[in-house]
């Protein structure tokens, strides 16, 4: 797949960071750190340099309870910086954005690449949007609302995988009726989104099922709540588990992974990738 001037390659058993860079006030993690221009900037400059194959830019934080803005602000935060990014380095750059205004102003000012947390879902417009600039697109699996599931502390383990892969299908749907090739989408079980404990520790255990839809998958679960939860830690005390869990996820087929912490995960993925290949040969 080229996502702007970068060819990656699914099959080479290599393990490719994303570096998140949200230029919001409140996001979960990091917010208002690099909500200016310069800081943002220099953000991604140790990202790039720690790694990251790919800056993800988001203008809007999307944490629990978040609260929605304009696309007019969302535009004004993203699209200085994605340009800058575009001047300064040979990076391809994505836009977190589930709105196609957005979406359209990000492809202008230089992003190559869709992540949209709603797979398509939310706007009507963005998957024709992400078709007109032949982008390709990160298929998030998302719900308004938590599904509901007999059970008491585990779920029914097939019923909600089979819900899963069919929300999932569902997207590739609109994806492919929009125009956008398949082998221009990537997936991501979306994590911490719509889903209870239970349902993220299934998630990430089975996550080697989304093999099943023969396209590249994304594992985003820096910082987040089955770590907070599972271990009562602190959003800045969870660094270990995120590494943890992306060699997990690696070991079970995923090849992308989005991180606040791109050194740490850089390392502990390319020791994984190791022992990975070892393993076909």
């Amino acid at each position: 797949m080229r996502i702007g001037n970068k060819e990656f390659d699914w099959n080479n058993g290599q393990s490719y960071i994303m570096g998140i860079l949200n230029v919001t006030p409140d996001s979960f993690s990091d917010g208002s750190k690099f909500n200016t221009l310069e800081k943002a900037i220099e953000h991604a400059r140790e990202m790039i340099e720690a790694g990251a194959a790919i800056i993800d830019v988001g203008g809007e934080s999307t944490r629990p309870g978040y609260t929605q803005i304009s696309d007019e602000e969302e535009i004004e935060r993203i699209v200085p910086v994605i340009k800058e990014l575009k001047r300064q380095f040979d990076i391809p750059v994505s836009v977190d954005t589930y709105k196609g205004a957005v979406a359209e102003a990000a492809f202008e000012a230089g992003a190559d690449l869709l992540n949209d947390i709603w797979g398509l879902k939310y706007d009507d417009k963005i998957a024709k949007v992400t078709a007109k600039y032949k982008k390709p697109v990160i298929l998030m699996h998302n719900r308004k609302e938590k599904p509901e599931m007999e059970g008491t502390s585990v779920y029914p383990l097939e019923p909600y995988l089979e819900l899963l892969e069919k929300d999932l299908q569902e997207s590739i749907d609109i994806a492919l009726e929009a125009g956008i090739p398949r082998d221009q989408l990537i997936l991501d079980p979306g994590i911490g989104f719509a889903k209870d404990l239970d349902m993220n520790i299934i998630g990430v255990a089975y996550i080697e099922r989304l093999q099943k839809f023969g396209l590249p998958i994304l594992l985003g679960i820096s910082r987040k709540s089955i770590i907070g939860q599972s271990l009562d830690l602190e959003k800045d005390q969870r660094e270990e588990a995120t590494i943890a869990l992306n060699v997990i996820g690696r070991m079970k087929g995923c090849q992308i992974f989005r991180v606040h912490d791109v050194l740490g995960n850089v390392r502990a993925l390319k020791m994984t990738d190791v022992i990975c290949n070892a393993r076909k040969q």
